[in-house]
């Protein structure tokens, strides 16, 4: 083997007790949509609580706050293209990561993007169903999300409080 292949396998194997995590969001984010989509009709609501959080079964073909390009099959193929470039693109950075918490990180993306991506390539859309009303001032309601939404969100949360606290104290210790 040569050297840069070496390197690219350890890299691969520091990052297995990880994969733990990505593959946990996977799991649940998969059941919980299916849950959803067997026991939900499309615009059905239920009402955990009576403002905060809701179920409602909706498919987005779209990205994001469901950003699309007006038609499913292009939004399909190019959302699968997309996806899947920034699926290799995490598992990259992952790699070249030191920091633990940005390994993690990058693990919960990975499970989110993964996530999404299943169910572009098997129902062609996105299945969203928790529906929460955040006090903002912008709309009513938060856009409609599901659990790989949330792991990718936690994680940009957790890389912002990486970069903004945890690596200014390692300065300073230096």
């Amino acid at each position: 083997m040569t050297k840069s292949v070496t390197l690219l396998v350890k890299r691969l194997v520091k990052l297995l007790p990880y994969g733990w995590v990505s593959l946990i969001v996977i799991f649940v984010d998969q059941i919980s949509k299916y849950l959803v989509r067997s026991s939900l009709e499309p615009g059905q609501i239920i009402k955990l609580t009576p403002k905060l959080i809701w179920l409602t079964l909706v498919q987005n073909s779209g990205a994001a706050f469901s950003f699309s390009f007006g038609n499913p099959l292009l939004n399909r193929i190019l959302f699968i293209i997309i996806s899947t470039f920034a699926i290799i693109f995490i598992v990259y950075l992952s790699t070249k990561s030191k920091n633990k918490l940005e390994i993690f990180s990058f693990a919960l993306i990975l499970g989110g993007a993964i996530g999404n991506l299943i169910d572009r390539i098997i129902m062609g859309s996105v299945t969203d169903f928790i529906w929460c009303d955040f006090p903002d001032l912008i709309m009513i309601r938060w856009p409609v999300f599901n659990v790989a939404d949330s792991s990718i969100v936690i994680a940009i949360v957790l890389m912002i409080a990486s970069t903004l606290f945890i690596k200014e104290t390692h300065k300073e210790k230096e």
